[in-house]
């Protein structure tokens, strides 16, 4: 970047980096970036911090935490030879992963070739395997039977909607029409360590990412615990979570979500239903994720594209809250007053 380069506002270095605004906030709030201030007192973004940004956004592709990022932009191979190297295997083996699919194609047309008869359970299982998951149900009360489809599970989708609008019937549906997946009911209970797999396998693997997670901002806690260990978990294909932010403070859940979204390609789908401002950041909403919207007259949910001016994008706007409004309100219930 040259130093006749612009000034750049909030907005403006955001969509130039390919990172929400709120990115940025936060790489500010934990000390990695100094923006101009004008009179104004509005951010403004010059090269030599647009230069940083940039490689903040490009370590944190490489699943950097943000405490981690602060000590390889000191010095420059401390914890990034460690980063490059969990990067490149992920990348291998989802190189694999392809790698076997073409191999097991080549070998059924191989066998075709010699006259065999199709396997249709093998044909099956590998167009299951390089499929994305999709479902399509019977829409259960309080709708009234209406077909839903879902030609795409993301890797993270969002239920949002009014109180009594459905959502968490509409989380057990899309539970129960997913093949193994398991639901977590918003009464559910946090693990402890102690709870975990006793063959340490499970405590490790939870243990790694809360250091992630904590270095990121995130509070150590059974809520938080238990989220991991069943992310983690082997015994189901996907997760579908009533309300993620039970439990969680508002670093918790900005850390939480960081996490989520530089997962593998391959992670496990993860349903959530909520009404935090800091899960569902509608800035930062990338392709990897949908936000499913259960409309308050009990229409059929409907896929929302994160722009502002999209049918459906108000309505989610005005269910979301900051994470300490959530806090100040859980548990209230309005009641509609009837005439005497």
């Amino acid at each position: 970047m040259t130093a006749s380069a612009p000034f750049l506002s909030v907005s403006e270095a955001a969509r130039k980096l390919g990172v929400s605004p709120k990115a940025l906030r936060i790489y500010e709030q934990h000390g990695l970036i100094s923006p101009v201030r004008t009179e104004a007192g509005w951010r403004t973004y010059g090269p030599d911090t647009m230069d940083r940004a940039a490689e903040i956004a490009a370590l944190r592709s490489l699943g950097l935490s943000l405490a981690r990022i602060a000590a390889v932009l000191d010095d420059r191979s401390d914890g990034l030879d460690e980063a490059l190297a969990d990067h490149q295997s992920r990348l291998e083996a989802e190189a694999r992963r392809i790698s076997d699919q073409v191999e097991q194609v080549r070998r059924m047309r191989n066998r075709l070739a010699d006259g065999a008869e199709p396997n249709t359970v093998g044909l099956t299982q590998l167009l299951a395997s390089s499929r994305a998951l999709a479902i399509a149900f019977d829409l259960p009360w309080p709708w009234a039977g209406e077909r839903f489809e879902l030609n795409l599970v993301s890797q993270l989708t969002y239920l949002v909607g009014p109180l009594f609008s459905g959502k968490t019937r509409l989380a057990q549906e899309l539970s129960n029409s997913i093949p193994d997946a398991r639901f977590l009911r918003l009464d559910r209970a946090g693990s402890t360590r102690d709870e975990l797999a006793p063959d340490g396998v499970s405590q490790g693997r939870v243990d790694n990412i809360l250091t992630w997670l904590i270095e990121d901002g995130a509070t150590d806690s059974d809520a938080l615990v238990g989220l991991l260990a069943e992310m983690l978990s082997d015994d189901s294909t996907a997760l579908v979570i009533d309300m993620i932010e039970q439990g969680l403070d508002a670093a918790t859940q900005v850390a939480l979500m960081a996490y989520l979204r530089q997962r593998d390609a391959g992670a496990k789908p993860i349903i959530m239903t909520t009404r935090s401002a800091a899960i569902l950041d509608l800035e930062a909403v990338g392709a990897k994720e949908t936000i499913l919207l259960c409309p308050a007259n009990h229409a059929p949910p409907s896929v929302v594209t994160p722009c502002p001016g999209a049918p459906g994008y108000e309505a989610i706007a005005t269910c979301l809250a900051s994470p300490d409004v959530r806090a100040r309100t859980a548990g209230v219930v309005a009641v509609r007053r009837t005439a005497a």
